[in-house]
């Protein structure tokens, strides 16, 4: 072993047995940045809010279920398209509770769960996956609001619907006599077509 890797070695150990390299002495996560509360006082953000999608017909739902104790922010919560040729509607959500932020003001927040529902129409035919982006932001009542979270969610369930047929009925017309009449001059130009036989 090289003089450099065991001197490495030696103080790692040497870290280690002292207490130095320990749990404490890992950094703390993004979301406790700057929080002088012990790191297990809070829930990784993926945890206090989870998030999901799903098809339902013609409509997205949207769900989020709250750890106790954690509260999103009504005026928060958005949602675009992220797969290509997919149009979304603005979400529609229930009124939620009022409360007195410090640093906001009274604010509508969400405890426990909420559920929006939104319209949505895919120009693909179903090409592309589905996929939407959803942005939210929440606060534990602990006294840590975390940042912005955004996260993009593939929605199970049910197949969209098949979009509607909106062509006009003389273009199906046209289409169709265009397949008949090449199909007829076809016909006749075989018939006479004199083919040469081949010499004995």
């Amino acid at each position: 072993m090289r003089p450099r890797h065991t001197l490495l070695l030696r103080t790692l150990v040497m870290l280690s047995l002292l207490g130095l390299a320990g749990p404490g002495a890992v950094a703390k996560p993004w979301w406790m940045r700057g929080i002088d509360s012990n790191e297990t006082d809070f829930l990784p953000p993926d945890v206090a809010f989870r998030a999901g999608a799903r098809i339902d017909g013609s409509v997205l739902r949207l769900r989020w279920v709250m750890a106790d104790g954690y509260y999103l922010y009504r005026d928060k919560i958005s949602v675009a398209a992220e797969s290509p040729d997919l149009v979304v509607s603005a979400i529609s959500l229930p009124r939620g509770v009022a409360k007195t932020d410090p640093y906001l003001g009274t604010q509508e927040i969400f405890t426990q769960q909420v559920e929006g529902t939104m319209a949505y129409r895919r120009l693909d035919y179903g090409a592309h996956p589905m996929q939407i982006k959803v942005t939210y932001q929440g606060c534990a009542e602990a006294g840590l609001c975390y940042p912005p979270i955004t996260k993009v969610l593939s929605p199970v369930g049910a197949a969209p619907p098949a979009p509607s047929d909106t062509s006009p009925r003389w273009e199906r017309y046209a289409i169709i006599g265009g397949a008949l009449a090449f199909l007829i001059a076809g016909f006749v130009l075989r018939k006479d077509r004199n083919l040469p036989l081949p010499a004995a």
